[in-house]
Order: C-alpha cells, then sequence, then structure tokens
C-alpha cells in the first residue's frame, strides 16, 4: 500500500531581516507565536518546539513511517536533525541582536533503536559554554520516562551580521 504526504510551508527568509535586528529568545519566541515562518525543516521532518527559554529550547516529535531507514528504525540523520536543532537554537536564545551560530563540530551517540512504538520523543539541552566566538552545548534525546536514545554534543561558531 502506498502512503503519501504533502508539506507546506512559508518563504524562511521573511523574518531573516527582522532576526537580525532582535535578541535570539525574542526571535526564537515570535517564531513560535507566528510573527515569522517557521523554518521549513520543521514542517518537512515532522518536529515542533514546545519550550522556549534562554539557554533551553526543547524539540518534539513522534516517530513516524517516513523517518525510517532501510532497516525499520528512524534514520540517524533525523535524530541527528533534531538534536542539532535543540542544541543551536539553545545558544541562539542566548545571543544579542546582530549575533548568529552555526554548527562547527557535532558528535552524536545512538544508543537505542526508534521505531514507531517508541512513541514521542524530545530533547534535553544544555549550554555548557558561550563564549564571544565558539559555544560548546550538549542534548539528549528522551522519551516520556526519561530513557535516553542519543546523547550530541557540539561546538558552534558565533557570528557577527
Amino acid at each position: 500500500m502506498k502512503r503519501t504526504r504533502t508539506i507546506t510551508w512559508e518563504d524562511p527568509m521573511k523574518g531573516a531581516k527582522e532576526a537580525m535586528q532582535m535578541d535570539g529568545v525574542d526571535y526564537l519566541r515570535a517564531m513560535s507565536d507566528h510573527k515569522f515562518p517557521l523554518p521549513p525543516l520543521l514542517h518537512t521532518l515532522d518536529f515542533s518546539v514546545s519550550l522556549i527559554e534562554k539557554g533551553n529550547v526543547v524539540f518534539e516529535f513522534t516517530p513516524q513511517e517516513f523517518h525510517y531507514n532501510p532497516i525499520g528504525t528512524v534514520h540517524g540523520g533525523i535524530i541527528t536533525a533534531i538534536l542539532d536543532s535543540a542544541m543551536g537554537c539553545s545558544i541562539h536564545s542566548l545571543l544579542p541582536a546582530g549575533r548568529g551560530y552555526t554548527t562547527l563540530e557535532l558528535k552524536v551517540n545512538f544508543l537505542k533503536a526508534v521505531t514507531i512504538q517508541t512513541g514521542k520523543l524530545k530533547t534535553v539541552g544544555k549550554v555548557i559554554n558561550l563564549g564571544g566566538r565558539t559555544a560548546l552545548v550538549e542534548a539528549q534525546l528522551v522519551d516520556e520516562n526519561n530513557n535516553v536514545y542519543a546523547h550530541a554534543v557540539s561546538t558552534c561558531l558565533i557570528l557577527k551580521f
């Protein structure tokens, strides 16, 4: 039986100019309040944001078949994408106006297989160090019982616009 999925999104650059004039947490909250379009990645991978606070942005998703790799588990790239998103946005939430970030280095440990039976998963992140040029952050992907499915550490480059 064939399955189909239709994805729609808005122009992601609508809020980009305004983002440069806002501090990170205000920009993230404006997107969450639908003042600016959400990144297309959230629609494509069916991620959502459940918490935005300074130093911690929580992403969630419920594994679906369209996340699967050829052996019937959620692809590592999907898991990496949600962890990278949570870590980057957690750093962004601490940045002043005119600053941004990009991932410089990323390491992920996959600890348990993720399938549609796993249920809803969320990220738990922590900014370890925010410097003037780089930041170090970590995150875990956990289920509703706080079982850890993956752990990641990232170094991000702080950008000036």
